[in-house]
């Protein structure tokens, strides 16, 4: 009978310590990533099985990683997280990160600290020494509103970004507008290309030509849409409708519209993007495409949950519908 491979065979044929091929096949931090790979390479061709196949206790803590706590937006991604953790007898964890990528070893080695069940990670992107490290320690990760980079087997949870600004565009031409500007949220995002696309799209279909003056480029912000509405105001033919990269954008496109001392939608039309309390508060209330926000985030938080609980339930990448909501903020195109 061949004799049953140990931590302590496995640290003496690697030249460590014990403690150390324990920490690694535990998955601790306080270990090398050189140190790491090498011992979970020989442990793998040594062929160790551990001697304890009871699974751990699940941890009560999920982590939810959004970019910034300060809108109607994130409030209710948080809503919807915070709603599945609680029907699964878990408690959130939630991180801003103002925009930054999320990570760092160190940050990865205080989640295992803490013991955290997976991630929920909002729009910032993973480092790449992040999304390794979580990869090695069998972390579950979902992300939700997926940015650029292309994470084909991790888990994601979006929105169909391009139907909702097809509807969005294709309701504007139908009121006969012709010259529609489009305020983009940050393009780095695959949600905002994805919309960028349909805009395009429908006015092709259309027959409408692409102005690029039309388009310009800010932050999902009111500052965004304050900003950048004097610029498209200010062309030789200025747009009779306005489409937003979000519902906060498209207030600060209100504000500079009435600064300008024009009227909205008799003079110009305007749309949103998300759907939050904010466009039922403003005057007219905002068209806008409604993003299931707090269904998109309580998916999110469910999936890591159930990954947490059997890692080899398959990557899943999920799209939830969006819906144009017409309310008063657009109106038949001006005539000049």
């Amino acid at each position: 009978m061949s004799q049953r491979v140990t931590i302590a065979s496995i640290a003496r044929q690697a030249g460590v310590s014990v403690p150390t091929v324990s920490k690694v096949l535990n998955g601790r931090p306080g270990v090398s990533e050189t140190t790491r790979r090498e011992v979970e390479a020989l442990a793998s061709a040594l062929g160790y099985k551990p001697r304890h196949t009871t699974r751990p206790a699940p941890s009560h803590l999920v982590d939810f990683v959004i970019s910034g706590l300060d809108t109607q937006w994130a409030s209710a991604l948080l809503t919807g997280a915070q709603a599945e953790a609680a029907r699964r007898g878990k408690d959130l964890v939630v991180t801003a990160t103002h925009g930054s990528p999320v990570g760092g070893a160190h940050w990865v080695d205080h989640l295992v600290t803490r013991g955290s069940a997976g991630v929920v990670v909002v729009v910032s992107e993973l480092l790449e020494v992040t999304e390794r490290k979580m990869r090695q320690l069998k972390m579950p990760v979902v992300l939700l509103n997926p940015s650029g980079h292309q994470h084909r087997d991790i888990p994601t949870v979006a929105a169909t970004d391009w139907a909702g600004s097809r509807d969005a565009t294709e309701h504007l031409v139908s009121l006969g507008h012709r010259r529609i500007a489009y305020i983009t949220g940050p393009m780095d995002l695959v949600s905002h290309q994805d919309r960028l696309d349909a805009y395009r799209s429908v006015l092709s279909r259309h027959q409408i030509p692409y102005d690029p003056e039309l388009v310009v480029t800010g932050n999902s912000l009111f500052e965004g849409g304050y900003r950048l509405t004097p610029r498209l105001l200010a062309l030789d033919n200025p747009p009779t409708a306005i489409l937003n990269g979000s519902d906060e954008q498209a207030y600060g496109s209100y504000r500079a519209i009435k600064d300008a001392g024009l009227a909205i939608p008799e003079d110009i039309s305007v749309i949103g993007f998300d759907d939050v309390d904010l466009c039922q508060w403003v005057s007219p209330p905002m068209t806008t495409v409604h993003q299931p926000l707090i269904e998109m985030a309580l998916e999110a938080t469910r999936m890591v949950i159930d990954l947490s609980e059997d890692p080899h339930a398959p990557a899943q990448n999920i799209e939830l519908a969006t819906t144009l909501v017409v309310r008063s903020s657009t109106g038949p195109a001006p005539r000049h």
